[in-house]
């Protein structure tokens, strides 16, 4: 146990936001195919997972994209950019959706989880849409950390991003016609050699200026 504890702190403090990734190595297919079952796996309120991601890897549409992430060369030197969005057409039919799913996977009757399907059906009717939405983007941050994560595990190099413009890759990326609006990106790949941030160690405040603990 004490070393998979000390695994998962050495991936960790391996792990930093890659300014440069190397062009000429791509994740495998296997690699990209973890990845997205990780994010799959992710947490997400109630299990009904208002999020999906766009995973692109052409260089010509990452050239379209670039002066809209403030011309940040990770956007065309990754391997992968993986575009985190949130679905703005999250509706009670999406939560019936879900427990039909559920009544699927795992047999479960409408006796058992009608009350259920009927208290979230009755959350929702008194939000907003952009109280829905917002809800999907804390959970969009949710997301995220995992894939860093399980990229820190394999030696995948990550940068997470909000600085760029998501109007613009709505635009470009035509998320309109999929009633998704971007929220976040991570491109994914692997360091170059002259990044020099990787051979920096890292910034952390001491332990005990940042956990509390309470009996």
């Amino acid at each position: 146990m004490e070393m998979e504890v000390n695994n998962i702190l050495e991936s960790l403090k391996w792990r930093y936001a890659c300014k440069k990734f190397d062009q000429n190595k791509k994740l495998t297919k296997d690699q990209v195919e973890l990845l997205s079952n990780s994010f799959n796996l992710t947490a997400t309120s109630f299990g009904l997972q208002p999020l999906k991601m766009l995973i692109i890897k052409g260089s010509e549409l990452k050239e379209k994209l670039l002066p809209h992430a403030y011309f940040q060369q990770q956007i065309t030197t990754c391997s992968h950019l993986f575009v985190i969005c949130i679905d703005t057409a999250f509706d009670e039919s999406s939560i019936d959706a879900y427990f039909d799913l559920e009544k699927n996977i795992r047999g479960t009757s409408e006796d058992i989880i009608g009350k259920f399907r009927q208290q979230l059906k009755d959350i929702f009717k008194g939000k907003s849409r952009e109280q829905i939405d917002r809800s999907a983007i804390y959970q969009a941050y949710i997301s995220i950390g995992t894939l860093m994560t399980v990229c820190a595990d394999q030696r995948i190099d990550s940068c997470p991003m909000e600085g760029f413009n998501p109007v613009k890759f709505d635009d470009i990326l035509e998320l309109d016609k999929l009633n998704l609006r971007s929220v976040l990106l991570l491109p994914v790949g692997y360091r170059a050699e002259d990044d020099i941030m990787s051979g920096m160690k890292k910034v952390r405040k001491p332990l005990e200026d940042v956990i509390i603990e309470i009996d």
